[in-house]
């Protein structure tokens, strides 16, 4: 069978929050988790760039490093890596096979995350990892991947509002759940909160004792070749665009030097090389399809879409150079005066989603929309989508519904050669299931 196969036995068993069913199968594979010294992070967004930065530095320093993340955008691979590199799909199907050999026919069905996180740390463990970065799938208290007693660090990047209906309504129900990460007496590095949130997590953290850090963002430093950041006197690079990344970076080199304290070796070395060399994939990154540039982001939250509007306007601010990030848009400031700069958003979005505020967060008048729905998934209908746009942003240029991704890029590409005199911006956002079907089919038909 392969890895899809195997792994969509369980997908109808959905998401059912809670720890016994993942306790009960790591301990018939021999509790694999408390062989392997981890990192654990939480957080509405940022979690995985922190996790990205921590795994690039510790491979950088040397040690045998795991990481754990979801979802995935291409492959089931990407979930499980090794110093970097994804687990081979050989690799991952034995796996697989193993962790669905020690479910007991008395016990409860796993679901489909319990699986792969149970393949995770199966893997972690064999492999004899020297630390591992996990990253949390939904929550954190009864998350399946909270199921070490002692991690070395643990990290919440932030808390907005997201997964509501399984989460609570309100930012202090949802701090509750991330918050139940942090253990007795065990670090914590703590991202910015808003108030409510920070209260509740306050109130945890002196109940459990844990030393914490919370973290200011670092400050970006003038370097001509590249951009740099300066967290607590480190510097190193940051090659992950968006003013966000000096939140999550500087997160990231909190945990670094509370590791450095506990005996770990991680020189300034390691650091810049492992900052230099982080990639992470379908946020904030710039792709290049039928030759255009097109930026890409998941968005799939409020919050997230405020990170991605606040770097659109930071392009748009920066129309008459290069603006930010090495994406020459317009012709430098010597040049004749730039053209004026169109955003075209191309948009699909999950049912659950809040999708009234990520409008809110990214549509701004004068602007061109085109949805699109998100294949093989609990999709929103684009025409109710459209609706919806048309009443928060009724100043829209353009609105448009399009049967996929493809059809609506191309509109924009036509749009685009009907305004000559105008500069674009293509946004493809909405939802990292949405980004990752994209990657998918550019790859099946390069």
């Amino acid at each position: 069978m392969t890895i899809a196969a195997l792994l969509q036995q369980f997908e109808l068993f959905g998401v059912k929050l809670g720890l016994d069913s993942s306790q009960r199968l790591l301990a018939n594979l021999g509790n694999p988790h408390q062989q392997v010294p981890i990192i654990h992070v939480a957080g509405s967004n940022g979690k995985g760039s922190v996790c990205a930065y921590l795994s690039a530095v510790l491979t950088a320093a040397g040690y045998r490093v795991g990481r754990y993340t979801s979802p995935h955008l291409v492959d089931w691979n990407e979930r499980i890596c090794l110093n970097e590199q994804p687990i081979s799909s050989l690799e991952l199907e034995q796996y697989l096979h193993q962790v669905i050999a020690a479910i007991q026919p008395t016990d409860p069905t796993p679901t489909q995350f319990e699986v792969i996180t149970a393949a995770a740390w199966l893997y972690f463990a064999q492999q004899q990892v020297d630390i591992a970065v996990m990253e949390v799938g939904l929550g954190g208290r009864l998350d399946a991947t909270n199921v070490c007693d002692r991690p070395l660090v643990s990290v919440i990047t932030s808390i907005s509002r997201e997964h509501w209906q399984r989460l609570g309504s309100t930012l202090g129900q949802i701090a509750g759940e991330k918050a139940g990460i942090l253990k007795p007496g065990c670090p914590a590095v703590i991202g910015q909160l808003p108030p409510e949130a920070a209260t509740v997590v306050t109130q945890r953290i002196a109940d459990l004792g844990c030393p914490t850090v919370w973290v200011e963002p670092a400050i970006e430093v003038e370097r001509q070749e590249t951009r740099w950041a300066d967290y607590q006197g480190v510097q190193y690079p940051l090659p992950l665009h968006g003013a966000i990344q000096l939140s999550n970076s500087a997160m990231a080199i909190a945990a670094l030097k509370i590791l450095q304290d506990q005996g770990w070796h991680i020189p300034e070395t390691a650091i810049a090389t492992g900052m230099a060399n982080t990639k992470w994939a379908g946020r904030l990154q710039w792709f290049t399809w039928q030759g255009q540039r097109i930026l890409i982001d998941g968005a799939h939250n409020p919050a997230s879409a405020e990170v991605l509007r606040q770097y659109v306007d930071q392009l748009v601010s920066n129309a008459q150079g290069d603006r930010g990030d090495g994406e020459q848009l317009t012709p430098l400031p010597s040049s004749p005066p730039p053209m004026p700069l169109k955003i075209q958003w191309v948009i699909g979005m999950l049912s659950t989603k809040d999708h009234a505020d990520i409008f809110k967060a990214l549509l701004r008048p004068g602007e061109e929309l085109y949805l699109v729905p998100v294949p093989d998934h609990s999709s929103a209908d684009p025409e109710t989508l459209a609706g919806l746009a048309r009443q928060i942003c009724p100043e829209l240029a353009h609105c448009q519904v399009c049967i996929d991704v493809f059809s609506g890029l191309d509109a924009t590409f036509q749009c685009r050669s009907q305004a000559p005199g105008t500069d674009h911006l293509t946004v493809l956002c909405g939802s990292l299931y949405l980004i990752g079907d994209f990657f998918k089919q550019v790859m099946a038909s390069a």
